[in-house]
C-alpha cells in the first residue's frame, strides 16, 4: 500500500521530511512486520502533481528554481541527467566489456598471460555489474514511476545476492591485480612463483566463491519484494531487521570490507610500488649511464612504467569513482544505528551512484590510451566491419 505524500512549496517555504528515519524524499512506516514506502511528488502552488518524468521534471525544475533550495535544485537536476546518462552508459558499458573480453582473451596485446587473467575477470565483473545493477536495477528505478509491476516478482532477495556478489568480485578483482602488480615489480623472488596463470587462476576462483559466500546474508537480511526505491536497500526490509544491531554491525562490516579496506589495500600497495620503481629508477639509471652513455634507453625500466602506467589508472580511477558510493553507504547504515554526526543530502548518494556505474565502462577506455596494440584489435573488430558495411551501402 502506497500513501503519495507531497512537497508543497508556500511563500518560498520547503517542507523538510528529513528525520533519522526518513530520507530526504521518504517517510517510512512499519505495516505488519514491513515497510510502508510513501512516495513523495512536488507539488505547485495549485495543488497539482508534477510527475516523475523527464519532460515533467525538467518542467518543474523551470517553474521552481528560484524558490527551491539549494540541494533541491541539485538533487532534481542529477534526476533529470539519469534519464538521459543511464542508458547511454548501459549502451556503451555493454559492448565496451564484451569487447574487451574478446580482445583481452586472444592474448594478442603484448601483456602477460597472468595479467590477462586478471584484466579479462574484472570485464566479466563489470559487465555482470552492468547487468544486475543498472540494467535491472537503476533504469527500472528512474523510467517506472511507481514500480507497482515489480511486487508481483518476488526475487528481490536473490537479486540482491546476485548484484553485491558481481560488486564483490568487481572490487576484489582489482585489490588482486594490483597486488600481482605489486609482487612483479617489487619482489623479483616472487614473481616466478606467483605471477602466473595458474596462481591468478586459483586466486580469481577463490574470490568468487568468497564473494558468494560472504553475500547469502542479504538473502536473509531482504525479502524478496522489491522497495519503491533506488536506495542502498532497495529491497523490503522488516522493521525489525532494519533496527537491529546485529544486522547493523553485519551490515556496516559489508561496507567496511567493500570497498573500505579495498581502498587501503590498493593506496597501500600503490605506495609501496611507487617508492620501489622511484629507487630502482634512479640506481639503474646511473648504472645504465655509467655502463654507455652514448644511449639513455632502458628496455627493462620502459616496461616497469608501461606496466605502472597501467596500474596506476585503473586503481586510481576505481578509487576516485568509487569513494562517494561508499563514504554515503557508511553513512545510511550508521544513521539506521543512531549515529548522525554529519548529515550528506541525498543527492550524494545519486551522484556517487552515477560515479559508481561509470567506473564499471572506464578500463576499456585506459586499455585504449595505454597499450597500442589493444586499439589495433579494438580497430579491426569495430572499425573495419563498420566501414565494410558503410560502403556496401553506398555501392
Amino acid at each position: 500500500m502506497y500513501w503519495n505524500l507531497a512537497m508543497i512549496d508556500w511563500n518560498n517555504t520547503t517542507l523538510d521530511l528529513n528525520l533519522r528515519t526518513n530520507d530526504w524524499n521518504v517517510t517510512i512506516t512499519d505495516w505488519n512486520g514491513l515497510t510502508m514506502v510513501q512516495n513523495v511528488r512536488t507539488v505547485d502552488g495549485n495543488g497539482k502533481t508534477w510527475g516523475r518524468g523527464f519532460i515533467e521534471m525538467l518542467n518543474s525544475l523551470s517553474a521552481t528554481f528560484d524558490r527551491r533550495p539549494l540541494k533541491s535544485c541539485i538533487r532534481l537536476v542529477l534526476q533529470i541527467l539519469q534519464f538521459i546518462y543511464y542508458p547511454i552508459l548501459a549502451i556503451v558499458a555493454v559492448p565496451a566489456n564484451v569487447v574487451t573480453i574478446v580482445i583481452l582473451s586472444q592474448k594478442k596485446c603484448g601483456l602477460s598471460r597472468c595479467v590477462s587473467h586478471y584484466l579479462v575477470a574484472m570485464a566479466i565483473a563489470d559487465l555482470l555489474v552492468i547487468i544486475f545493477d543498472l540494467i535491472l536495477r537503476r533504469i527500472p528505478f528512474v523510467y517506472l514511476e511507481g514500480h507497482h509491476f515489480l511486487e508481483g516478482i518476488p526475487v528481490c532477495n536473490i537479486h540482491a545476492v546476485l548484484l553485491y556478489a558481481a560488486t564483490d568480485c568487481s572490487v576484489w578483482f582489482t585489490v588482486t591485480f594490483t597486488f600481482d602488480r605489486f609482487v612483479a615489480i617489487c619482489c623479483p623472488n616472487l614473481r616466478s612463483k606467483y605471477c602466473n596463470v595458474k596462481t591468478a587462476t586459483v586466486v580469481l576462483a577463490m574470490e568468487t566463491g568468497m564473494s558468494c559466500l560472504k553475500n547469502i546474508f542479504w538473502y536473509f537480511l531482504f525479502t524478496d519484494q522489491y522497495y519503491d526505491s533506488s536506495r542502498p536497500w532497495f529491497c523490503w526490509v522488516t522493521r525489525d531487521v532494519k533496527f537491529s544491531p546485529v544486522w547493523g554491525a553485519v551490515e556496516f562490516c559489508h561496507y567496511i570490507l567493500t570497498p573500505g579496506i579495498a581502498f587501503i589495500l590498493i593506496l597501500l600497495l600503490n605506495v609501496l610500488t611507487v617508492r620501489h620503481i622511484a629507487v630502482t629508477s634512479r640506481s639503474r639509471r646511473r648504472l645504465h649511464q655509467q655502463n654507455n652513455r652514448k644511449s639513455s634507453k632502458d628496455p627493462e625500466m620502459k616496461s616497469r612504467k608501461n606496466s605502472s602506467i597501467l596500474l596506476f589508472l585503473i586503481s586510481g580511477n576505481f578509487i576516485l569513482l568509487w569513494s562517494v558510493s561508499m563514504m554515503y553507504s557508511i553513512y545510511w547504515r550508521m544513521m539506521f544505528l543512531g549515529y548522525e554526526s554529519v548529515y550528506l543530502p541525498r543527492y550524494v548518494m545519486e551522484l556517487g551512484i552515477m560515479l559508481q556505474m561509470l567506473s564499471c565502462c572506464t578500463n576499456t577506455l585506459i586499455y585504449v590510451i595505454t597499450h597500442p596494440k589493444f586499439r589495433e584489435h579494438l580497430k579491426n573488430i569495430v572499425y573495419y566491419p563498420f566501414t565494410s558495411i558503410v560502403k556496401c551501402i553506398i555501392h
